[in-house]
């Protein structure tokens, strides 16, 4: 039976991690939420717990599972899904002072990693090996582990896949304070079950990474950006396939509409460069040389004008193409502050184009405001329920009503994603802001069947408890 730990059990563990253990409210509050922007899943931990090597997490498991405290695991609590939020009476085990790089392997095109290194400072040293992590989720504060946890991915997906595909190793902590060493700098295994993929996107439930092998590639010699506009989202979506039957696959595609745009070009005071219709695609090539990336450019610019582009345009420089990137990446920082919830449905591509009419009807019938992008050539959508109205990009008045409102529409959305082969979640996590719709999403028997490895790897329940699904006896 999980319990709060008492005086002398936190005396234990601050001796462990040599003080670095939090007990003051006010600095417990941090480690409440995520950065899900409602405040409906915040708890405050009884402590938080930071160890400073591997055998210390070990050693703090060990004294959470012989008195039965609950522990969350958490890295730089980047994620959207309230995955990181504390249990009631249970303890936060911050794996922000695990950040050193173990080994750089450079012959092998790989490197380990503690969990607590962030994404930033991974591209960082791969970039001084003169190589190349190619998955970017988005937030550079984001902590390897917890990457690895939540199978972040991101707009490069499309080219390069999501963490999985990157992933060679792991140091994991049981729930009893086991170690465990799971795979390795091997392309190839077929020893056993697959354990180092069970705790891939397991959201600290079945187990605390500690240490992370990651794959690592050449650097790309050229990058180059397009924008092309069109008359609607509905031929945007609908060039996508015939973009990628040209034979490139790019990095990444981005869908925009540009009513959407316009909030945050009020926020960065910056145009988009596209002036006609009413959507975008931003495509990103990579490749060795500027000459074989621009023979790229050439093959889809024309793929997407037989699809109808009104017209396509290349970043000039560099410059160019981090101003253009800026304007996507901080869509998210310029509704924030109006955005109730954000949503990361996946589908089909085919789907794409009618679950945003979809959307598009939500918003008539209920009158709010839904914005929606996302990465076109790989499915995975992110709509914006605002609490508030939005006209021509600037942020409104809160409505009346979003509250009750906001279950209803997330349930129409993922019910209307469901319908149409997808999953309600692509990239951001389950979490606790999702569990109520995985069992309608994947099957009552999928549900069941993961209980069973948390029951069996996790008797306790005392690993991120309540997280994904409740853990039913």
């Amino acid at each position: 039976m999980a319990r709060a730990p008492d005086a002398g059990w936190l005396e234990q563990a601050r001796r462990i991690v040599a003080g670095h253990l939090l007990t003051d409210p006010a600095d417990l509050e941090k480690y409440s939420h995520d950065e899900l922007a409602t405040p409906q899943y915040n708890a405050m931990p009884a402590a938080v717990l930071k160890p400073g090597s591997e055998e210390e997490v070990a050693e703090l498991v060990r004294l959470c599972a012989r008195a039965g405290v609950p522990l969350t695991a958490r890295g730089g609590g980047t994620g959207l899904a309230a995955a990181c939020v504390p249990s009631l009476g249970g303890v936060v085990l911050s794996l922000e002072r695990l950040d050193r790089v173990v080994e750089a392997d450079p012959a092998n095109l790989a490197i380990t990693v503690q969990a607590g290194l962030t994404l930033n400072r991974l591209n960082q040293e791969a970039e001084s090996l003169g190589l190349y992590f190619p998955p970017h989720p988005g937030d550079e504060g984001a902590c390897v582990g917890g990457l690895v946890a939540t199978n972040a991915g991101g707009s490069r997906a499309v080219k390069y896949g999501t963490i999985r595909r990157f992933l060679l190793g792991l140091q994991v902590v049981l729930a009893s304070g086991q170690v465990l060493e799971l795979g390795g700098k091997r392309l190839k295994s077929s020893a056993g079950y697959g354990l180092m993929e069970l705790m891939l996107g397991s959201e600290g439930t079945l187990g605390i990474i500690t240490r992370v092998t990651l794959a690592l590639l050449p650097k790309a010699g050229s990058m180059q950006t397009l924008v092309v506009s069109f008359e609607d989202l509905d031929r945007a979506v609908a060039a996508v396939p015939g973009l990628l039957a040209s034979g490139v696959v790019p990095c990444a595609v981005e869908l925009l509409e540009h009513g959407v745009l316009a909030c945050v070009e009020r926020h960065l005071n910056r145009r988009w460069p596209a002036t006609r219709g009413r959507a975008s695609l931003m495509v990103i090539l990579d490749g060795p040389d500027e000459e074989e990336v621009l023979r790229q450019a050439q093959r889809v610019s024309e793929a997407l004008e037989r699809a109808g582009a009104l017209e396509v345009l290349l970043a000039e420089s560099p410059a160019r193409q981090r101003e253009i990137l800026e304007l996507r990446s901080l869509l998210y920082e310029a509704l924030r502050p109006a955005t109730a919830e954000l949503l990361d449905i996946c589908l089909p591509r085919s789907q794409i184009s009618g679950h945003v009419s979809f959307v598009h009807g939500l918003e008539r019938r209920h009158g709010i405001s839904l914005p929606t992008y996302g990465h076109a050539a790989d499915g995975n959508l992110h709509t914006h329920f605002l609490r508030t109205s939005l006209v021509d990009g600037a942020i409104g008045q809160e409505l009346d009503g979003w509250r009750e409102l906001l279950p209803v529409v997330r349930g129409e959305l993922y019910a209307d994603a469901v319908a149409r082969g997808g999953v309600i979640s692509g990239e951001h996590g389950i979490g606790l802001a999702k569990k109520a719709y995985l069992a309608a999403n994947l099957g009552q028997a999928a549900v069941e069947a993961m209980r069973a490895v948390k029951r069996a790897l996790d008797p306790q329940g005392i690993l991120n408890p309540g997280k994904i699904f409740d853990c039913l006896k």
